[in-house]
């Protein structure tokens, strides 16, 4: 079985959309970029220079600040660099979905510990803007349904390589739990779909109670194992 870091660098830097997107909505596709591409390098290299299957954590697609800056979903410049060790050039700025996910990862033990089991994505692996602002999928009635095969094509080539499918965790227990259990009713991925909370919605509404969502997303999480 081949080694995981560079199969996921060449998923990540050969993503092209299949369709025409609707009028006024652009792609967010960093891969392109040298340093981002640098960046995912390093990352991977580091985190999954392995065989080791994996849990699949799905989330909606990347946004400006986050995985729209660094390439790599949840995890902002100041995290790449401080919590994972990974030097680089972006502008220091945080990102509140990757503070919260960093919570998270630290409970594991660290980068190592978390990446070691889980393998975090998205249903749309590139992100969209409209208006110059971040744009789920889901929230543009056109987008939704012409994304179907690209999301699919996307989750079946990431679980060619090996990844568990007994669950997989949808970040986001809105819109996007709704899709994926869709999906997965169509193809018959995962035994089960385990809903987290989205990082951004405990930032933003429930920031006085984050210690308890770290506390769940933990318990969720290593159940499986």
């Amino acid at each position: 079985m081949k080694k995981l870091s560079p199969l996921i660098t060449d998923f990540l830097f050969n993503l092209h959309l299949p369709f025409a997107l609707p009028e006024g909505v652009g792609v967010l596709d960093v891969h392109n970029n040298r340093q981002v591409r640098n960046a995912c390098l390093a990352f991977y290299s580091k985190f999954y220079n392995d065989n080791q299957a994996r849990h699949l954590m799905l989330g909606i697609n990347p946004g400006r600040f986050g995985g729209g800056v660094t390439g790599i979903p949840f995890t902002d410049p100041i995290r790449l660099q401080e919590k994972c060790g990974i030097e680089n050039g972006f502008a220091k700025k945080q990102e509140l979905s990757s503070v919260f996910v960093y919570d998270v990862i630290d409970a594991f033990g660290g980068p190592a510990a978390f990446y070691g089991r889980f393998y975090i994505s998205s249903i749309s692996p590139l992100g969209f803007v409209r208006n110059g602002k971040n744009l789920n999928y889901y929230d543009d009635k056109n987008l939704k349904q012409l994304i179907e095969p690209f999301a699919a094509d996307c989750i079946n080539r990431q679980l060619s390589w090996g990844l568990n499918r007994d669950v997989c965790f949808c970040i986001g227990e809105g819109e996007n739990l709704k899709y994926l259990r869709q999906l997965n009713g169509r193809y018959g991925w995962f035994g089960n779909i385990t809903a987290l909370p989205h990082p951004r919605f405990v930032m933003q509404y429930k920031l006085k109670q984050k210690e308890l969502f770290v506390e769940k997303y933990f318990n969720l999480l290593n159940s499986a194992g």
